[in-house]
C-alpha cells in the first residue's frame, strides 16, 4: 500500500479529463495535478522547449512526494519523456501512446484509423509508430487540429465557431472512411460532442483519458501501491498561471473536486499556499 498521491501534468486544463477518469476508476487515490497554463499550449513550441518544461514539472511533482507521474499531455509525450525516467528512475511514468493505440486497434472494424492532435503530436508520428508496432493490418490517417486547444482553454467547447472549425479539420478524415478516431490530445475529450457530431455516430472515438486510467490501475496493482481506502482522498491542483482563472475554468470540467488551486509560477516559488475558496452562489 502507498498513501502518496498520483502526479498528473498537462499544459493546461485538458489533463483534467485524465484526472477525472482517475477519480472515477480509482476513487480512493489522491491526485496532485499541475496545469502549466503560463506556458501552454505546448503544440506550437519546439521539442527542446517542451523537454525543458517537462523536466522542471517532473522535478516539482517528485519534490511534492508523488508515487507516480502521469503525462496527461500528448505534446509532452511527443517531445519525449525518457529524460524523466532517467532522472527519476524509481518513479513509475505513464504516458498516452500504448494504451490508446491498443484500444484503437481493438475497436476498428475496417482497419482505417484516424488520429487528431496538436502540430507537435502529429509531426512526431508517435501514434503512427505505436499503431504500426501492434503489427495489425491498419491504415493510419493523421490530422493536426492546432486551434482546438485554444478553444478549450478559454472554455469555448460549443457553438458555431468550434463546429465550423471541426468540420474544416475533420473533412479529410471523413473522406478516408475511418471508423475509429484517436483523440490524440487530452483537451479533445472536452470536444467529444462536436467531434462525434461532425464525424458521425458510427465512428468510434478513442479517448486517452479512460485508457490512461486503466493503465494506472494496472500499474498500481502490479506494484501493490494502492492507497489505503480508510480515509477520503485529498486532491491538490497547481497552476503556473493565474490560479483563480484555472479554478473557474477547471471547475466547469472537473466538478466539485476543483475546490481550490495553488499558484506555482514558472521557475518555482509559491504565490498562494492556501487553496482559493470556491465562490458562493451569487458572488
Amino acid at each position: 500500500m502507498d498513501p502518496r498521491p498520483i502526479g498528473v501534468f498537462d499544459s493546461g486544463v485538458g489533463g483534467l479529463t485524465v484526472a477525472r477518469a482517475l477519480m472515477d476508476y480509482l476513487p480512493s487515490e489522491s491526485i496532485l495535478y499541475y496545469g502549466d497554463t503560463a506556458r501552454g499550449p505546448y503544440g506550437p513550441r519546439s521539442r527542446e522547449d517542451v523537454l525543458a518544461i517537462t523536466a522542471e514539472i517532473a522535478d516539482t511533482l517528485v519534490a511534492e512526494g508523488v508515487k507516480m507521474i502521469v503525462v496527461a499531455c500528448n505534446s509532452a509525450s511527443s517531445a519525449g519523456v525518457d529524460h524523466i525516467r532517467d532522472t527519476h528512475p524509481d518513479v513509475p511514468l505513464i504516458e498516452v501512446w500504448w494504451p490508446t493505440a491498443r484500444a484503437a486497434v481493438h475497436a476498428t472494424r475496417n482497419g482505417n484509423i484516424g488520429v487528431i492532435g496538436t502540430q507537435l503530436t502529429i509531426d512526431s508520428r508517435m501514434y503512427e509508430w505505436a499503431l504500426r508496432s501492434t503489427q495489425e493490418n491498419v491504415h493510419i490517417f493523421s490530422q493536426a487540429c492546432p486551434l482546438f486547444v485554444e478553444f478549450v482553454e478559454r472554455g469555448e467547447v460549443t457553438g458555431p465557431r468550434i463546429v465550423a472549425l471541426a468540420e474544416e479539420y475533420l473533412e479529410p478524415l471523413k473522406a478516408r472512411d475511418i471508423d475509429t478516431l484517436i483523440l490524440g490530445c487530452t483537451h479533445y475529450p472536452l470536444l467529444r460532442a462536436v467531434v462525434q457530431t461532425v464525424m458521425g455516430r458510427d465512428v468510434v472515438l478513442i479517448e486517452s483519458d479512460q485508457e490512461i486510467a486503466i493503465e494506472v490501475f494496472a500499474e498500481l496493482k502490479s506494484r501493490d501501491a494502492f492507497r489505503p481506502s480508510e480515509a477520503a482522498p485529498k486532491h491538490r491542483f497547481l497552476a503556473s498561471g493565474d490560479p483563480e482563472a484555472f479554478r473557474e475554468l477547471g471547475a466547469r470540467f472537473l466538478g466539485p473536486e476543483m475546490a481550490g488551486v495553488e499558484g506555482h509560477p514558472v521557475g518555482g516559488g509559491w504565490v498562494e499556499s492556501k487553496p482559493f475558496p470556491a465562490k458562493r452562489k451569487g458572488a
